[in-house]
């Protein structure tokens, strides 16, 4: 069922998708080179205490200037791949979602499907919902898996933002760091395992965007000078829409589950900002502790955050068979969504 309200599209799957599915194995790759407070300090008019208490960021990692995105999702997939007990030509299909793709043409899923050894996967991108995109991707493998062909899919959340951001914004310079992380789905033989609902949101807004380097605005000489090829931001903007979207979303996929909140073992979230976190977790009244938090070490990895915090948990040993949990992300767009899902 799809029904149309204050221009937000909800969907519904009832008692979830008729084959079950679970997480077999998570990965991550973090880059080395860790960026803290006190260094941004050097360049910025800044200090510790503005950027900690605005965002609960006390460091974040950088990639290596010789290294793109896609080195970064081969470099989570491997562990997720070793976790699972599955071999790269086993895939069958092969998910990226990023922002910050290698380049805007060949696909970047496509440059890790050849690296993997993943000859047979289809490779899929998913980047317009920026950091909500894994959400998505979360979402089309759990339809791919419904194909008969189909058994299992590495879905990849990987985000560069040192590569898109004005390294003098303070506005944005202190926010983003750089990860990967990696999930295989496979078909499982538990009943009730996998998406029992979900519900996707968007409405338009610019206050997230790169402005140059599409159709519109072709990149130039002119469009560099102006640094319209940086993420640009209205902090003011995504909170109201985080604080607010965040907290509806999920209520409202719990409630399409027939779950309640207290119900819900795991809070897996996209870790933009360590006070947005906080205001979910009052609004939905929920336990701290069920809310894995990343963000304070390794800043706003885009896509790749509420993964960061999904394998936290996974390699923890903290998320457990028959465990309900929901994925939930907002991205520039604005675009957002939950998903709420059952471990086999």
């Amino acid at each position: 069922m799809t029904v149309a309200l204050d221009q937000t599209l909800f969907h519904q799957t009832g008692a979830g998708l008729s084959v079950p599915f679970t997480i077999a194995g998570t990965g991550m790759y973090l880059p080395p080179a860790v960026v803290t407070n006190q260094e941004l300090t050097r360049t910025l008019d800044t200090n510790d205490e503005w950027i900690t208490s605005r965002t609960g960021i006390r460091e974040r990692r950088r990639l290596a200037p010789h290294l793109a995105t896609s080195d970064m999702c081969v470099a989570a997939a491997h562990p997720a791949l070793e976790a699972a007990g599955v071999e790269p030509a086993r895939l069958d299909a092969v998910i990226v979602a990023s922002y910050t793709g290698d380049q805007p043409l060949v696909s970047t899923a496509l440059i890790v499907k050849d690296a993997l050894g993943a000859h047979r996967a289809l490779s899929l991108d998913v980047t317009q919902a920026a950091c909500a995109s894994g959400v998505q991707a979360v979402l089309i493998a759990a339809h791919l898996l419904q194909n008969p062909s189909i058994t299992t899919v590495l879905v990849l959340a990987a985000d560069c933002a040192s590569r898109i951001t004005d390294p003098t914004d303070r506005t944005t310079a202190v926010f983003f760091g750089d990860a990967a992380a990696a999930v295989v789905l496979t078909r499982s033989d538990t009943p009730g395992a996998g998406l029992l609902s979900y519900d996707l949101g968007s409405q338009l807004s610019y206050a997230v965007e790169i402005p140059a380097g599409g159709s519109r605005l072709p990149a130039s000489t002119a469009t560099v000078a102006a640094g319209n090829h940086y993420l640009q931001m209205d902090g003011r903007a995504v909170w109201s829409a985080a604080t607010t979207r965040l907290p509806e979303s999920i209520a409202n996929a719990a409630r399409r589950a027939g779950v309640p909140i207290d119900r819900i073992r795991h809070f897996f979230l996209h870790q933009a900002n360590l006070n947005i976190l906080t205001e979910t977790v009052a609004a939905l009244d929920i336990p701290r502790e069920r809310v894995p938090v990343t963000v304070d070490r390794m800043g706003n990895t885009g896509s790749a955050g509420l993964f960061t915090a999904l394998h936290s948990a996974a390699s923890a040993g903290s998320l457990l068979p028959g465990d309900t949990y929901v994925l939930s992300g907002i991205g520039a767009g604005f675009q957002w969504g939950t998903l709420c899902l059952r471990h086999a």
